[in-house]
């Protein structure tokens, strides 16, 4: 499986993005062709070999005539529509413009359709933005993991003023994604840096197992001290259809709670993200039968599962340690069978795929049907096969 790896140790921005793509092969008149069909006013891309903390890296700067144009994302959107783009390419695009106007939106207390596009509006961001779809299109990776993501400290000067890093709208982007602590004062990850990021990254976590054959650079703007200030893209062929992830166990037991609470409280968990929540019989202190609540989850997650572990149990203490979990690359499919279309997912082997139909599809259509389930389970997998 053709895997990329991106290596946010200095932050993402746009421009990092494309000059990292651009480093790691993709052509850059390909790139250079889709941006000139947008028909922004003048505008091209110039690319020169940066060094950065003493590190090689591809610099990439948009050069277009001064403008004073603040955008919609309609306006976006029709810009994208008249290109050349591919279908492929457009649909990301848009994807990752239509993220920047929920977050923008979001923060303004406004609506996506009437929310201006400020830095994200101007021309070099819309090239990046673009310019990214573009390349990872091109680059036909089958799935992007990307590294936690530093957001760097101190202020950083706005359209609306001078706020905290991270800005506004790029913490409203990284809602989800799990984040890494850094010292240095500076912005390292701009709201075009991670609508791409949390757009494209099928998964966040550390390097998975691959065999490497494509590395690209792309250079951010300053030159720090304390590290090189570049994005690293690793581009190569996962070495098994299954990846490596951590995840994180929380425990707790219980002897005081009835069964109602413990299954409210599984449906919280399940429905606050949880990976899965489930429970063990055992026995605790004095004889007394109890259950041990178990949830797993997401690092970023723990303290919201804890808020709810703590709010409906009548637990004082919560146990928790990372795990090391093996999980196979999968897909949503849909297939036809005689008692209609039965959705499931697709799980990606080292011999080949297995289906396997969601229960829930499943049911109503034997209940529509009036068959068994086993059937309609059946139907699924052979139609798939």
């Amino acid at each position: 499986m053709k895997t990329a790896y991106l290596d946010c140790a200095s932050g993402i921005s746009g421009d990092m993005t494309l000059g990292a793509l651009i480093d790691a092969g993709v052509p850059w008149d390909d790139v250079q062709q889709a941006i000139d069909s947008l028909g922004l006013p003048s505008c091209h891309l110039e690319r020169c070999t940066v060094k950065r903390c003493g590190m090689r890296a591809t610099n990439i700067t948009v050069e277009h005539e001064p403008e004073h144009v603040h955008r919609h994302l309609r306006h976006i959107v029709e810009m994208i529509d008249g290109s050349r783009l591919s279908p492929a390419q457009q649909e990301l695009a848009k994807r990752i413009f239509t993220r920047l106007a929920e977050a923008e939106a979001k923060v303004h207390d406004t609506t996506v359709e009437k929310v201006h596009f400020h830095e994200v509006g101007a021309v070099d961001s819309i090239a990046d933005v673009v310019g990214a779809a573009v390349g990872f299109d091109l680059l036909g990776a089958e799935q992007i993991v990307c590294s936690p993501i530093p957001t760097g400290t101190g202020t950083v000067k706005i359209a609306h003023g001078r706020c905290s890093i991270p800005a506004p709208a790029t913490a409203e982007l990284l809602k989800g994604v799990p984040l890494v602590e850094s010292s240095i004062a500076m912005e390292l990850t701009t709201p075009t840096g991670a609508a791409i990021a949390a757009t494209v990254a099928d998964r966040f976590g550390p390097l998975p197992t691959m065999t490497v054959e494509q590395i690209g650079y792309g250079a951010g703007d300053r030159d720090l001290t304390q590290q090189p200030n570049v994005l690293r893209l690793m581009v190569g062929t996962a070495g098994q259809a299954a990846a490596d992830e951590t995840v994180w166990l929380l425990e707790t037991n219980l002897d005081d709670v009835t069964g109602e609470l413990i299954g409210y409280c599984s449906a919280q968990l399940m429905a606050a993200g949880a990976l899965d929540v489930f429970t063990t019989a055992i026995g605790m202190k004095k004889n007394r039968p109890a259950v041990k609540l178990t949830v797993l989850c997401r690092e970023a997650q723990i303290g919201e599962m804890e808020t709810i572990l703590f709010r409906e149990t009548t637990t004082l203490g919560v146990r928790r340690w990372p795990a090391q979990r093996h999980v196979l690359a999968r897909r949503a499919a849909t297939v036809d069978t005689p008692y209609g279309p039965i959705e499931g997912k697709v799980a990606t082997l080292a011999g080949g795929e297995s289906f396997s139909p969601e229960f829930e599809s499943c049911r109503a259509a034997a209940e529509q049907h009036q068959a068994p389930l086993r059937d309609v389970f059946d139907a699924a997998r052979k139609a798939f096969r």
